[in-house]
């Protein structure tokens, strides 16, 4: 297969046969990504001890306390393996490639130094943490990485006591290391705490706030940033800038030379770390002193070094790990290392599904051609954006993700990137729209959580016409339960002047966005992250033009006892829920509900005809569009025997774990099977 892995001791890939028309990867004495495709269990299995077999090193470590009696050469040989086993874990499962790739030296050399059965890591970023994950007993576990009975692909405390956090979010381990170092010194105990942070989530609004508060902290605690430049896509900002400047300014010799000095001029336990930095300054001059930056915050900071250096990081952890002042200590590392693909396009390589490796390249899964509401929604706004000047997009640090790259080429004036600062996002489409532009802001629903108070303040009760376009709404599948977008309709339609829409195939989508830009307040659009359905430019009205609170039939049921009312995406699921059920002889009508707010009042009013009603929503049982038409027929003073004959399904309110997001359908009991189930299950009460 070639040389596509940097510096790799052993275990080299090896490509070999095809399955069926599908070419599959192996490892040296391990098997074919088909052993495992369809199996689902909690513990390590015979391919997956199989496969470790291929990384000599690596299979002795099922610890730290055993990566421990490795000398520091042997660490780089373990960092070799663990980023080859990291690869071929992700080629098969999907995951988070190359920020991992780009932080194990790093992780290593933490774990080398720090004992974290006693002192405490914290991940900001969460997804960067698969080479903790193998080095604290789960490595037989990444066989099914974000799988059903696998591990999550984020820190999870249910899973290991090395973890103190589920972590998906950015941004917020600054914070919370404060807070458990505040918490330790007020019981006396000397557990040492770390954080590990990304250069995108330091210039978080959260980040900053915590380090602002970081003098309150008169004890130990090591601020790792890990700088790599990027976030999901590349990072935005003038902070972001600045590490940049520096960073090209820098050569290896500069690195090198800054940890030397460190390490000459560090003090023993009980000196200064102020003492240090002083030392510092005088020996060596920085061609742009980063440390400005941070000591303008009263941070004593280190560095910049060289992230990849693991026999200089193990010295400089080991010299800054008991100091008793907070530190900040500036890592560079390259996302991606390893691995040419995922170096050269680290956003493409940022989260991915399964792949093939193919020499230096890869070639992507049969899914890859399918289209998705993301695709069709960026599609849609570059088309709407050729016609209409004022339309602007901005996203939070994921253009990729939310389908934007057309926009951004066709529009470069007109695209904003304001990286991981969602609550900024939104008051700067606040000051667009106020200024006479459309602006359209493109944000995952779980992140889009984080601007809550935004929303209301600048947008909700400004009525402005800001555009939301609400990207993995609902369950979303591998990520899990910090990715899932179950609260958006929850929380959005309680404000003021919002329009919810939920379109149910990529002709809709056209037709919300049409919509919503036509408007003169904010409107939301959500959609999943799913292919858009096969069957859309078939289904009976769904290509009418929205209008403000009107539902659409999709399929009439005639004199029917059942009415099934679908919001958004899970349409799908309900169609085929009533097809089950005809050929049973049991006939519903189904509605596309398109409005969680206002929701339609003739779906209230089938109940004063007779009917029963199943609500159907790709959303939090609490509060979504069957509470929402819960309260519409309490409003209009039905009685309560009319009140027993609505069913709302939805998800409930527990932790839905990493898996299919077919098989999270299925879970949460919004999948065709249960519709048609709790349909029969009404007719015979």
């Amino acid at each position: 297969m070639g040389r596509f892995l940097e510096n790799m001791t052993s275990g080299d890939l090896t490509k070999t046969g095809d399955y069926g028309s599908e070419k599959v990867v192996r490892l040296r004495g391990g098997s074919s990504r088909q052993d495992e495709l369809d199996g689902v269990g909690s513990g390590p299995s015979d391919t997956a001890e199989a496969r470790l077999r291929a990384y000599p090193l690596l299979e002795r470590i099922d610890g730290p306390e055993d990566m421990r009696q490795l000398s520091v050469s042997e660490l780089k040989s373990l960092a070799g393996q663990i980023r080859q086993f990291i690869l071929e874990s992700v080629s098969r499962t999907g995951g988070h490639l190359a920020s991992n790739l780009g932080v194990v030296e790093l992780t290593l050399a933490l774990h080398y130094v720090f004992d974290f059965r006693k002192d405490k890591l914290l991940w900001d970023v969460g997804h960067q943490c698969y080479a903790h994950k193998i080095i604290t007993g789960r490595k037989a576990l990444f066989e099914k990485l974000r799988q059903a009975g696998g591990i999550s692909g984020f820190p999870n405390p249910q899973e290991s006591a090395y973890d103190q956090f589920a972590v998906g979010h950015a941004g917020t381990s600054v914070a919370t290391a404060m807070g458990m170092a505040l918490g330790y010194a007020q019981q006396g105990r000397k557990d040492r705490i770390v954080a590990l942070v990304g250069d995108a989530s330091i210039v978080n609004g959260a980040s900053f706030e915590a380090l602002n508060n970081l003098g309150l902290v008169k004890r130990q605690l090591l601020i790792v940033l890990n700088d790599n430049s990027m976030a999901i896509d590349a990072t935005q900002g003038a902070v972001a800038k600045y590490f940049s400047k520096i960073r090209l300014s820098q050569t290896y010799e500069d690195l090198r030379r800054t940890t030397n000095a460190i390490l000459e001029h560090t003090p023993v336990i009980g000196k200064t770390v102020e003492e240090a930095i002083e030392r510092i300054k005088k020996t060596i001059r920085m061609v742009l002193p980063a440390s400005q930056f941070f000591e303008s915050l009263n941070i004593p900071y280190f560095g910049p070094v060289d992230g990849h250096d693991i026999g200089s990081l193990v010295e400089l952890f080991r010299a800054l790990g008991d100091l008793d002042h907070p530190v900040i200590l500036h890592c560079y590392t390259k996302k991606g290392k390893g691995f040419k693909p995922a170096g050269s396009e680290p956003s493409r390589f940022h989260s991915t599904g399964p792949f093939k490796i193919n020499g230096d390249t890869v070639e992507s899964g049969p899914d890859k051609r399918r289209r998705t509401f993301t695709r069709a929604f960026g599609e849609c706004l570059a088309e709407l954006a050729e016609r209409d000047k004022r339309i602007v997009a901005i996203t939070s640090a994921m253009c990729d993700g939310t389908g934007l790259q057309s926009f951004r080429e066709r529009f470069a004036e007109r695209f904003y990137d304001v990286g991981i600062a969602e609550s900024a996002a939104v008051d700067i489409a606040a000051g667009f729209a106020r200024s006479g532009m459309r602006p359209v802001v493109c944000i995952y629903s779980t992140f889009l959580q984080r601007s809550f108070d935004q929303i209301f303040q600048e947008v909700s009760l400004q009525n402005l016409p800001v555009v939301f376009c609400i990207d993995r709404a609902g369950v979303v599948g591998a990520d899990g339960p910090t990715h899932h977008g179950l609260m958006d309709i929850g929380y959005l339609r309680m404000m003021p002047n919002l329009v919810l829409v939920g379109p149910s195939d990529e002709v809709e989508m056209k037709l919300a966005l049409e919509f919503a830009l036509a408007q003169a307040g904010p409107v939301c659009i959500r959609y999943p992250k799913d292919f858009v359905p096969s069957d859309g430019m078939g289904r009976s009205g769904c290509n009418k033009p929205f209008e403000l609170g009107r539902s659409v039939v999709v399929r009439s049921g005639g004199d029917c006892r059942v009415a099934i009312a679908s919001y958004g995406s899970v349409l799908t699921e309900a169609l085929a829920a009533a097809e089950e059920l005809a050929r049973e002889g049991i006939e519903v009508e189904v509605i596309n509900g398109r409005f969680a707010a206002p929701v339609d009042e003739r779906i209230a009013g089938l109940l004063e005809q007779g009917r029963n009603l199943v609500t159907v929503e790709d959303h939090s049982i609490a509060c979504g569009f069957g509470s929402a038409v819960l309260e519409l027929v309490s409003a209009k003073g039905v009685d309560g025997e009319k009140l027993s004959r609505v069913r709302i399904l939805g998800v409930p309110a527990r932790p839905i774990t990493p898996d299919s997001r077919r098989r999270q359908l299925m879970e949460a009991g919004v999948n065709a099977d249960k519709i048609a189930q709790a349909v029969r299950d009404m007719l015979r009460s």
